[in-house]
Formats: C-alpha cells, structure tokens, sequence
C-alpha cells in the first residue's frame, strides 16, 4: 500500500507544487487505515462518492504554493487510480460485501415510540 506522502510525491510530479499541498487530502483518504490496517480500509473512501465527499470538505479546488489552482477531484482521483487501477463507486464495494445475517437484523421502533403510528399488521 502506497502511504500518503507517496501519493503526495506523485502529486507534485503531476501538477508541482510540495509535498504538503498535498499531503492532507491523501492523508485524509487513507485515514481509514485507523479502523482497519488492510485494504478494506479503502472501501469506507476509495470510491467516485469518497471523491466527492472530499470536494466537500477540502473545497473544489487546492491553491498550491506554487499559486496554481487545481481540481481537488483530479488529486482525489490520482489517489484512488493510483491504488485501485480505476475509481470504482460505492456500489462496486458493496457488491463485493458478502451479506451476514446480523446486517439484515432491524426491529421496527415506530410503535414503541410513535405514539400516532399505526399498530403493527402481519405484512409488518
């Protein structure tokens, strides 16, 4: 796995600038290694969704020091292409998650505390 300062190096090859223009947001990518140190940790933000979530919180654009402005989404998409070969979405992580009984497990919680819900019927 490519730590984020790697991915920062690629960057400055890329567009210019230093390290630490970019080291933040591949940082943040890779963030998830804190709940899981394996490739998994990819699927909570290595995705075109994960891309967009960080436009979010880092803005749509990174000024370099360099005075050049680029793209937050082509740093977001060097990264994930980078580590995965493409950008996959978020459904193609859940394709690939085998479903366990206990992530289907819900009880409906209106009738206990909705005191206007109707009582439950048997197609409930």
């Amino acid at each position: 796995m490519a730590h984020p300062y790697h991915h920062a190096l690629s960057s400055v090859k890329k567009w210019g600038g230093e390290v630490g223009d970019y080291l933040s947001l591949h940082s943040w990518f890779d963030a998830s290694k804190e709940i899981t140190a394996d490739f998994r940790h990819r699927a909570l933000r290595h995705h075109a969704e994960g891309i967009f979530m960080a436009e979010t919180i880092f803005g749509p654009t990174l000024t370099l020091s360099t005075g050049r402005v680029i793209p937050t989404r082509w740093v977001g998409e060097q990264h994930v292409g980078e580590d995965l070969g493409f950008i996959p979405s978020f459904a193609d992580w859940v394709k690939a998650i085998r479903p366990e009984p206990w992530m289907g497990r819900a009880q409906k919680i209106e009738p206990d505390v909705d005191p206007f819900a109707a009582p439950p019927t048997d197609s409930d």
